[in-house]
């Protein structure tokens, strides 16, 4: 075993798990510390983040604690202007690791939250620009921190003899999912990305439609990205929280596995592509599953609703219906 300096770093990477014969799972322990490391990493070489500089940016819960974790690794401080959604345990982590954490207080919406979040730091930057804005969702140097990690999966599935692989993804920042398909297309393999999008989402064009009881921040957005490259994606599901909600206890029943409502989404999202006919053969599924998900643990309890067989078929964003819709996005551009 090779000892790491960090946990940071032991935390940067996931774990592939073969769940069936064409289908693997890329578990993370917390998604985005690869990242953030990487991110931080540019800017102190750059020179734009001094020795023991601050770094701030706004998040609802994940990049938080990746950020954390990679300024506690390089001496950094760090500030966060924090969603609502941080939930009690996180944030006690937070503070724990020094972080300066501004949480905002409940909002009406999840645009609203997210429009108070980067007012607010646009306020701190004004009183301080010597504060670097991360900028999760709009600076492309967040792709960086995946590279390593699409290399050494593409390596290992190509040693089982793959060569086209079906990745399903939450969309949330387009970083992850956008990088691993570079990644691995770099490494030789073919791609088809579908990406796991929640109802109310302006990334993919459902904004129009409202689910209130859909508690994933991350996966969505009210407001635009430009992380997100919308080139990369062939196809794109809707999900309602209870599909998301079945397809959590389902990933845990049948591969033991708790990640949350975001990998429930792509659990059901991933099964339907098994079976769909529209689209290119593979040899291989890999689902991302982003964190480990405890924050969701109470969708665990009750009895699960009905289901549907399958999504609504769509052809354009502006005709996704509750509780699931599907449609072949096939590298279109941003919805305007």
């Amino acid at each position: 075993m090779k000892a790491v300096g960090h946990i940071a770093a032991a935390l940067s990477n996931p774990a592939l798990i073969r769940a069936r014969d064409d289908g693997y799972l890329l578990r993370f322990e917390s998604m985005k510390v690869a990242s953030a490391r990487a991110a931080l990493a540019a800017a102190i070489s750059a020179g734009r983040v001094a020795p023991g500089g601050t770094v701030i940016d706004s998040s609802s819960g994940i990049y938080a604690y990746a950020l954390a974790l990679a300024c506690h690794e390089a001496g950094i401080r760090c500030r966060i202007v924090g969603s609502t959604t941080i939930d009690e345990t996180l944030r006690l982590q937070l503070i724990a690791l020094g972080v300066d954490l501004e949480q905002m207080p409940p909002s009406a919406s999840l645009k609203l939250d997210q429009d108070r979040r980067v007012q607010r730091i646009r306020e701190l930057l004004a009183e301080n620009p010597s504060l670097h804005w991360m900028r999760q969702y709009h600076d492309p140097v967040h792709y960086l921190g995946y590279r390593d990690i699409a290399r050494s999966v593409a390596a290992e599935l190509t040693r089982a003899g793959a060569a086209s692989v079906r990745l399903v993804a939450p969309v949330g920042s387009g970083v992850s999912s956008g990088a691993l398909r570079l990644g691995f297309e770099d490494a030789g393999l073919t791609v088809e990305l579908v990406g796991v999008q929640p109802f109310g989402s302006i990334t993919f064009g459902s904004e129009h439609v409202d689910d209130p009881d859909m508690l994933i921040a991350g996966i969505g957005s009210s407001i635009r990205f430009d992380n997100v490259r919308h080139r990369l994606y062939d196809v794109i599901h809707w999900i309602s929280f209870e599909v998301a909600r079945s397809g959590t206890r389902a990933l845990l029943s049948e591969h033991a596995v708790f990640a949350g409502l975001s990998s429930g989404a792509g659990m059901i999202a991933a099964g339907h592509e098994r079976i769909a006919e529209d689209g290119p053969p593979v040899d291989v599924t890999v689902q991302v599953l982003p964190d480990t998900g405890h924050r969701y643990a109470p969708v665990l309890s009750g009895e699960v609703g009905s289901v549907p067989a399958g999504p609504a078929l769509v052809q354009r964003p502006e005709d996704v219906v509750l509780p699931w819709s599907r449609m072949r996005w096939a590298g279109r551009a941003a919805p305007r």
